[in-house]
């Protein structure tokens, strides 16, 4: 079974359109009345919602899959086993998931896309969460050796203390910069005006 729209976003790497896709292409079909189990990318449908970190309807999805699906394609299961461990907050264990797995090459783009940005995820977890943090339990949130994770986290300004082996957390500017649109602005003063009148 052919999908365009997948393979294009596939190609190009529009990762975060995989779920909405799969999700309406499915639809298309089932209303079609077209039997598509055994030929559906159940592995890439998975992929796209944990990517877009939309576990409950990865989950929805995963208990919608046929006994046989999974039974007989171990990357289906592989992709579950990623979303198992968002459900649970096991971060040490997604990492654990993706590299445990010989993903095929259809998959392996989606699943490096997903790993870099659930690192920054992570990343920005522990900035928010953390004044100090040890190296220790940085690189289980990053899923790094202890060596790599106080290198990337050094690269982001953060300070080491060799001694105690902990780090102090560089927090993130808060303010953030809002461009102003002036059609927001214009119907915002119609409104307030609209109210007054």
């Amino acid at each position: 079974m052919e999908f365009p729209s997948l393979t294009q976003a596939l190609v190009s790497k529009s990762f975060e359109k995989i779920a909405d896709i799969c999700d309406e292409l499915m639809l298309q079909v089932a209303a079609d009345g077209i039997n598509f189990q055994d030929e559906w990318p159940y592995t890439i449908h998975l992929l796209g919602h944990i990517y877009v970190n939309d576990i409950n309807s990865a989950r929805f999805l995963w208990k919608s899959i046929p006994v046989g699906i999974k039974e007989s394609q171990p990357e289906v299961v592989a992709a579950w086993g990623i979303g198992q461990k968002l459900w649970t907050r096991d971060y040490a264990g997604v990492y654990e998931s993706i590299r445990g797995f010989q993903w095929s090459q259809e998959a392996q783009d989606l699943v490096n896309a997903f790993s870099e940005l659930y690192t920054k995820r992570m990343f920005q977890l522990l900035v928010s969460a953390y004044s100090t943090i040890s190296v220790q339990d940085t690189a289980l949130f990053l899923g790094m050796n202890e060596e790599d994770a106080t290198y990337y986290v050094i690269q982001q300004g953060w300070n080491l203390d060799p001694a105690s082996q902990m780090l102090t957390v560089k927090k993130q500017p808060n303010g953030i910069e809002q461009k102003l649109d002036p059609s927001k602005l214009q119907r915002l003063t119609e409104y307030v005006f609209h109210l007054e009148h």
